[in-house]
């Protein structure tokens, strides 16, 4: 295998399994599904929903247990914060639909952990 030029990347492609064209297709399969407002907004529901879901799920899990309250608060904030850093590449490549999925993801999860938050009190 040669070695990349100094400073520069490698000019070596990799070839395409059948699996990384079918994820492709399926990807743009669904923005195709999602055109229609209706189906566009129904998946963002179901996003949200199941987002909300898991972080409520994900407070009231680890509060009954209350051992591992700090890893679970790190993860979730890591989980935002990821997802937070995710938005600049996929603004830049205008992938709209994506980034409504990452924003109703990152809302249900964060919506879920405040409301199980607001039960203590």
């Amino acid at each position: 295998m040669p070695t990349p030029p100094l400073g520069g990347r490698s000019a070596i492609r990799y070839q395409q399994t059948r699996f990384q064209q079918r994820v492709a297709q399926a990807g743009d399969g669904l923005v195709g599904w999602a055109a229609n407002p209706w189906r566009r907004a129904s998946l963002l529901l179901i996003v949200l929903l199941t987002a909300f879901v898991i972080g409520s799920g994900l407070g009231t899990i680890t509060g009954a247990l209350s051992t591992i309250d700090q890893v679970s608060a790190l993860g979730c904030v890591l989980a935002i914060e990821g997802a937070g850093r995710l938005r600049a590449p996929l603004r830049r490549r205008r992938e709209r639909l994506a980034l409504q999925i990452l924003d109703m993801a990152r809302m249900g999860l964060l919506y879920g952990l405040l409301l199980d938050g607001f039960k203590l009190l």
